[in-house]
C-alpha cells in the first residue's frame, strides 16, 4: 500500500485542483500462503484478502487447478508448491509425486516437468517440506534446471539452516529468494501476532521481508491476524507479490524461455528460520 498525499496545481482559471499522488514506500513485504490445493481450512479468506498476496499450490491435489485458478483470478500470484523429502517424517505424508531422495535424476526432472503442467498460472516453485531435499547438491541441481527450462524461479522456504538451494542457484542460473519468517507453526491467533511484529523487526534493518503462513490448521487464524494487521504494516512497508523481491534476471529468463509473464489483476487492492 503507498502513502497518499495532496499536491496542489494551479490552473489558468486561477483553482487549485487537488491531486492524490501515489509514494511507493521503501519498504516492501510479501507473504505466501502455502498448501493450497486440497480445499483447506481459510482458502476463502486467503482468496479475498484486500492485498497482493502469493499462494503455493500443491500439484496433483483434489482442488489444485481450482485454487491455482481462483487465485490468479483474483489477483494472486501463483507457485508450485513441490513436495519434497524431509530429514524426518514419512513419505507418504508429502502426496503424489513427491521429490524423494532414492530417485534418479531423470525421475526427479520428469516429476517436476509434471508439478508445473499441473499447476496453471504458476510463476516460481518453492519447497514443501524439503528438509532433506535442499540440502542435497544434486537433487537440487536438477529441480533448478527445471526451473531454468520453464522460466520460474525459487522460493526457498528454509524449512533447512543448512540448505544449499542459494548457492546451487546460482551455479545454474536461476533466480532465488529466501523466506525469513514462517508466520503460524503455531495455530493461535497470539502466536501468528507474534509473528506478523517480526516482520517489522526484520524490517527495521532489512529492505524487505518475505513470510510464509498456510492454509489448513491454522488458517482462519491466519488469514484473520494478516488481516488485522494490515494497517500497522502498511505505514511503513507496501505489501507486495513474490514477484517484485526477484532478482530482475528471472524476468529476463521468461522471455529467453518464450513464457509470457502474467501480471496480476488486483483489482480490489485499495519464528524465524526452522520448520519441517
Amino acid at each position: 500500500m503507498a502513502t497518499m498525499f495532496i499536491v496542489m496545481c494551479p490552473q489558468s482559471m486561477g483553482a487549485d485542483i487537488k491531486q492524490q499522488v501515489s509514494v511507493p514506500k521503501s519498504k516492501k513485504v510479501a507473504i505466501v500462503i502455502d498448501d493450497l490445493g486440497n480445499n483447506m481450512s481459510g482458502t476463502d479468506e486467503i482468496m479475498a484478502m484486500q492485498i497482493p498476496l502469493t499462494v503455493a499450490v500443491r500439484p496433483f491435489m483434489p482442488t489444485t487447478k481450482r485454487d491455482a485458478e481462483w487465485a490468479h483470478r483474483v489477483g494472486h500470484e501463483v507457485l508450485v508448491h513441490l513436495p519434497m523429502e524431509p530429514l524426518k517424517g514419512k513419505k507418504q505424508w508429502l502426496g503424489p509425486g513427491a521429490i524423494t531422495s532414492d530417485l534418479s535424476d531423470e525421475e526427479i526432472r520428469r516429476r517436476v516437468r509434471a508439478a508445473i503442467d499441473d499447476v496453471p498460472y504458476a510463476i516460481g516453485v518453492n519447497n514443501h517440506m524439503g528438509s532433506k531435499i535442499t540440502a542435497d547438491t544434486r537433487m537440487m541441481k536438477v529441480v533448478l534446471e527445471v526451473c531454468k527450462e520453464r522460466g520460474l524461479f525459487f522460493l526457498d522456504s528454509k524449512t533447512n539452516y543448512w540448505s544449499i538451494v542459494d548457492n546451487v542457484a546460482k551455479q545454474v542460473g536461476v533466480s532465488c529468494v529466501d523466506n525469513h519468517i514462517f508466520l503460524d507453526d503455531k495455530s493461535s491467533k497470539r502466536y501468528i501476532m507474534k509473528q506478523m511484529k517480526l516482520i517489522q523487526s526484520h524490517l527495521s534493518h532489512h529492505n524487505y521481508c518475505i513470510a510464509i503462513g498456510h492454509v489448513g490448521r491454522p488458517g482462519k487464524n491466519t488469514a484473520f491476524v494478516i488481516k488485522a494487521s494490515i494497517p500497522v504494516i502498511s505505514k511503513e512497508a507496501d505489501f507486495v507479490p513474490i514477484s517484485k523481491l526477484v532478482p530482475h534476471h528471472w524476468k529476463i529468463l521468461r522471455k529467453e524461455t518464450g513464457i509470457r509473464q502474467t501480471t496480476p489483476n488486483h483489482h480490489n487492492i485499495t519464528r524465524l528460520m526452522g520448520r519441517k
